[in-house]
């Protein structure tokens, strides 16, 4: 009894979510670098420069972050209506028919040269959101995969929590969260110099990410 207490998916281990957050990094230094500068996964940063650019007429820049905001929020709708339609599948696990998808997308993206830069981005969106949608918790904790700010609060509140009632459970939580945002900045230094050195076929580094992520995940459980 106490065993399968103990045991949680394998979507929501914390190995699991290392490559899971290593790919998310990888993945906004990838479009920062190699696609014109627009984020793939922070979409305030969009929403800050498309506002800009467009408060001074600069219609076409600002439609270049416009685009990957509307797709992010698309791809977090799509995600949500196959969670719906599928969460009882049992050939394969809905988050990883997700995962696939992601990363078919994603393997596509590093064939599309810098004259669709536009395209690339809208992808990259696309699927970074569906990935943020798909997998939101580590070890029973809630998190993002694809981005730190959240991560940053909850780490930062629950080790102030830890030092005002010394409990083990929420240090073990705030470094869940401080773990989380460490891997998405290594992947966002790989993918960042890689980008900046080879171009845009690096994408397929992150691809390598999530299938590592999605052949985890036929292990249904971990304790």
């Amino acid at each position: 009894m106490n065993e399968k207490k103990n045991e949680l998916q394998m979507s929501e281990a914390f190995l699991t979510s290392i490559f899971l957050a290593v790919s998310g990094g990888f993945q906004d230094a990838y479009t920062y670098n190699t696609r014109e500068e627009v984020f793939s996964n922070a979409q305030t940063g969009n929403v800050v420069l498309m506002s800009q650019n467009f408060m001074v007429g600069r219609w076409m820049d600002g439609l270049r972050y416009l685009f990957p905001l509307l797709a992010f929020a698309f791809g977090v709708f799509f995600a949500e209506r196959i969670q719906g339609r599928f969460k009882y599948a049992k050939r394969l696990h809905w988050r990883q028919g997700i995962l696939l998808l992601e990363i078919v997308i994603l393997f596509a993206v590093g064939f599309i040269p810098q004259e669709y830069n536009m395209a690339a981005t809208v992808l990259v969106s696309f699927a970074c959101a569906m990935q943020v949608q798909t997998f939101r918790k580590v070890n029973g904790y809630s998190y993002a995969s694809t981005m730190c700010i959240g991560n940053l609060r909850s780490g930062t509140a629950a080790f102030s929590m830890y030092l005002r009632d010394k409990r083990p459970e929420q240090l073990r939580q705030s470094l869940y969260y401080f773990g989380i945002i460490l891997f998405f900045a290594i992947g966002a230094g790989i993918g960042g110099n890689l980008s900046m050195r080879y171009g845009i076929h690096m994408i397929w580094v992150s691809v390598g990410c999530l299938l590592v992520s999605f052949f985890m995940m036929f292990s249904e459980r971990v304790k």
